[in-house]
């Protein structure tokens, strides 16, 4: 199956957030919007497992296949659940460049056409289009290096919608965001949603200090850019995206039970309560669900 389907400164503000989209938009919706997982092959079913048992859902077949334009072989499957779907992949060999480093695949439109936009838009077109067994993918790369797949069906993917939808988590540079967020809202024809000069820095591991925050949705979901000097403590930066859920200390507990390591305990800031996982194989994700105004923001994990 595809790669992708199974396969800013202040003074920047004000310029990006009401810029018009350059091109059409290419997204078909979120929920056809994938998180990339590698592990070694032999971490997969562990990881599918315990991936699911957090969140529910269920995976498609396990199939072995070339997911990439030279020679390969890796075993491919999505883990679809009610948060947030998974492109699980075992390689059985070694990866292909630049495979690996891609955080996403997003479904689009028109292949050809939203490999043009992006590269108007400022991205790097890191693998040209090409085929797959049942559609065809590119790698492009963002102002920032930031890598995500785009991927397109022979057949209509039908899928329902997230009950929460997941939020796509950036980390660039305060040297790049600039460029970052105006070619993706460019791309994809989003809107930010809220830009914080002073986000609690517990956030990102550093709750002696604030950063920059800026919130985008676009017809591919959500998305928080996160922008710092990379001083980060272990895991932050190494998560790629949130999983909105009702309840995180029960997610949480049945993570643990699943053999997944709770790397940050919960703590609440910006509007949720939040803490980090890390399941089987290393893949790391960020958990998270609403909190009512009003309560308190800030506070540090406990």
């Amino acid at each position: 199956m595809t790669v992708s389907a199974i396969l800013i400164a202040s003074l920047v503000g004000p310029v990006y957030a009401q810029t018009a989209p350059a091109s059409p938009g290419f997204a078909v919706g979120p929920q056809y919007d994938t998180s990339h997982v590698y592990v070694a092959s032999a971490d997969v079913d562990r990881f599918a497992a315990s991936f699911l048992a957090t969140f529910g859902g269920q995976s498609t077949k396990q199939v072995v296949a070339t997911v990439t334009p030279t020679p390969s072989s890796t075993t491919s499957q999505l883990l679809q659940t009610p948060v947030g779907t998974v492109s699980l992949f075992g390689f059985k060999t070694p990866i292909p460049y630049p495979f690996g480093a891609e955080r996403t695949g997003y479904l689009v439109t028109d292949m050809d056409a939203a490999v043009d936009a992006a590269r108007a838009d400022g991205a790097d077109v890191l693998v040209a289009p090409f085929p797959d067994p049942i559609g065809r993918d590119a790698v492009i790369q963002w102002p920032g290096g930031v890598n995500m797949q785009l991927y397109v069906h022979f057949t209509k993917p039908s899928y329902a919608p997230f009950q929460t939808v997941p939020e796509n988590r950036i980390y660039v540079s305060p040297d790049r965001v600039a460029a970052y967020v105006r070619g993706f809202l460019a791309f994809s024809g989003g809107k930010v949603v809220s830009d914080d000069s002073d986000a609690p820095g517990v956030e990102i591991g550093r709750p002696d200090t604030s950063f920059r925050r800026i919130r985008i949705e676009s017809g591919f979901g959500k998305m928080v850019v996160l922008v710092s000097d990379g001083h980060l403590p272990f895991p932050y930066g190494r998560e790629t995206t949130g999983y909105e859920v009702a309840d995180v200390a029960d997610t949480l507990k049945k993570a643990s039970a699943a053999g997944a390591a709770i790397l940050v305990q919960p703590y609440t800031s910006g509007g949720r309560v939040a803490a980090m996982v890390e399941f089987p194989g290393g893949y790391v994700a960020e958990i998270h669900a609403l909190v009512a105004p009003g309560k308190a923001a800030g506070s540090p994990p406990g």
